[in-house]
């Protein structure tokens, strides 16, 4: 982890391929990760959300980043989701990610409890910081309320980074709530902060903030980079429009699902299509109805994907 160079640009929160087994395919994920890169990706961010990161145990995902680096994938390059309900187990996997050269570890408050308060998820976070015990760490807060059930608030971020300044790098601002990232910008111009809803970045980027952090990279990479590229442009292009109306036909299904059913279809790889229960695979029915809502958004997918 480069304490001298904070994180910023357009980052892939990849998706998690299974083998025939239900095993967590590294090989499938490296050559993946290299078609990004390719494409104009700045790096990706493994067992995240988007990567059903919760549906792997520690072991898997210590053993998963390993296979990933030892396929050629440069773990500055890698932003790895640590985060667990369980904090020791979030300690754990965020030392060896430290250990692995990481860029950084994307951290969850613990999220099993709800309605917890600000002292409690502050206490989790110093807990984690304390535990790694290294001040070469650079944590970024992973905000998804919608999802984790545990939101981070602007005033628990600010303390935090105000307690552990050499070690609090970024936000990750997955709520979908644009005046909340801006208020992040504001109150926290020395972070580097992300935002996981793709429409936004062009805004985002113009109050200072550092970049994305999205699913739609895997699909679009691309097209994501053009709109990073143009984000500070006056007038803007036309890549806004059709990442808006990808994200409308994927919301219509399952989200897990249609994001992994999409990437077969782009990748030509029906193996992309297996997810761990208790999330499915989309049905036949759906999956074509899924392609035919996105070919009727505009997207060309020679010039638009990997």
């Amino acid at each position: 982890m480069n304490p001298d160079e904070p994180l910023q640009g357009l980052w892939c929160a990849t998706l998690s391929p299974l083998d025939k087994r239900g095993a967590f395919d590294a090989a499938r994920l490296a050559n993946h990760a290299q078609r990004l890169f390719a494409a104009g990706v700045d790096g990706i961010a493994p067992f995240g959300t988007t990567g059903e990161g919760q549906s792997f145990s520690v072991a898997e995902r210590r053993a998963g980043l390993d296979a990933l680096i030892a396929a050629g994938i440069a773990p500055e390059r890698m932003l790895a989701a640590t985060g667990c309900a369980a904090l020791p187990d979030a300690i754990e996997l965020t030392r060896h990610a430290l250990a692995a050269g990481c860029a950084g570890a994307l951290v969850l408050p613990p999220f099993f409890f709800k309605d917890v308060t600000d002292e409690g998820i502050y206490a989790a976070y110093a807990g984690l910081i304390d535990g790694v015990g290294d001040n070469r760490l650079r944590l970024y807060l992973y905000h998804i309320p919608q999802v984790s059930g545990v939101g981070l608030s602007v005033a628990m971020v600010s303390r935090l980074a105000a307690a552990y300044p050499a070690v609090v790098a970024g936000v990750k601002d997955s709520s979908g709530s644009f005046d909340n990232s801006r208020e992040l910008v504001a109150a926290l111009p020395q972070l580097s902060i992300f935002v996981g809803h793709e429409p936004h970045l062009p805004a985002l980027r113009k109050l200072g903030g550092a970049g994305t952090i999205c699913g739609i990279a895997n699909l679009y990479p691309r097209l994501m980079r053009r709109l990073y590229d143009s984000s500070l442009d006056s007038s803007p292009g036309g890549e806004l429009p059709l990442i808006e109306s990808v994200i409308a036909a994927l919301m219509r299904f399952p989200i897990f699902g249609a994001l992994k059913s999409l990437q077969a279809e782009l990748s030509g790889d029906a193996g992309w299509r297996a997810l761990r229960p208790p999330l499915l695979p989309l049905s036949a029915a759906d999956a074509g109805a899924l392609n035919r809502a996105v070919a009727a958004a505009g997207i060309v997918p020679g010039r638009d994907g990997a």
